[in-house]
């Protein structure tokens, strides 16, 4: 009875492991989009704008099929990609869409491009649904803003503070520069001064010396 009850325990634990090690699996090979660092993207009323969007996996995809939706509602392109050998194929584009991704050079895109006005600011879904990977599914959004024309970015308070900065800098390596020349004359005067005072004691003592050995060879005076 003891040794049914100890398989049964070492079984349960194994199952666990298992389990275990194929939840940590599903999270390695989590499908993911990416619009990258910039959600936000400005362009001019009447010209045409790209829109990025990448995708990774860990294992791969097959079949895969993505698409964009403005305002998460209406869809402005579809496609689907066979395998990483292939290149996408269009199922559905608004007229003004354009794909200018690709997926045979390690990338991965499938960025679009398009002509735009005022009505088409708003948010840019890139959705990817992979059947590699169990139909997982994942997203990532873009805000477009469309201006009449763009506004350059006033510098000068960066310049301000980056010159300050630079000249800041500057003025503690000169301190630090006069300060080590300072420090090295006065420890050049100061050796000097050591030397002369040597040369002046050994001076002294050799006359005194001299002086003292010609006394004592002075004859005693004759009586």
């Amino acid at each position: 009875m003891a040794a049914g009850g100890s398989s049964a325990g070492l079984w349960r634990s194994r199952l666990a492991a298992a389990l275990l090690g194929l939840h940590l699996f599903s999270l390695a090979v989590t499908l993911e989009v990416s619009v990258g660092k910039n959600v936000v993207v400005m362009a001019l009323n009447g010209s045409e704008v790209q829109l990025p969007c990448i995708f990774t996996t860990c294992i791969g995809f097959k079949d895969l099929e993505f698409t964009w939706y403005y305002n998460g509602i209406d869809m402005i392109y579809r496609g689907s990609i066979k395998n990483k050998a292939t290149e996408p194929t269009m199922l559905f584009a608004d007229p003004r869409v354009r794909l200018i991704g690709t997926t045979t050079r390690k990338e991965n895109n499938i960025s679009i491009s398009m002509l735009v006005d005022f009505e088409d600011a708003g948010k840019y879904t890139c959705h990817v649904r992979n059947p590699k990977e169990k139909n997982a599914e994942h997203n990532a959004t873009i805000t477009l803003k469309v201006v009449q024309k763009m506004v350059p970015v006033d510098n000068t308070l960066t310049r301000i503070i980056v010159g300050t900065v630079g000249g800041i800098v500057g003025l503690l390596i000169l301190i630090l520069v006069v300060k080590k020349i300072v420090l090295l004359v006065l420890k050049k005067s100061q050796e000097k001064k050591k030397e002369c005072l040597v040369s002046s004691s050994g001076i002294d003592n050799t006359e005194n010396g001299l002086a003292g050995s010609k006394a004592e060879q002075k004859a005693p005076p004759k009586a």
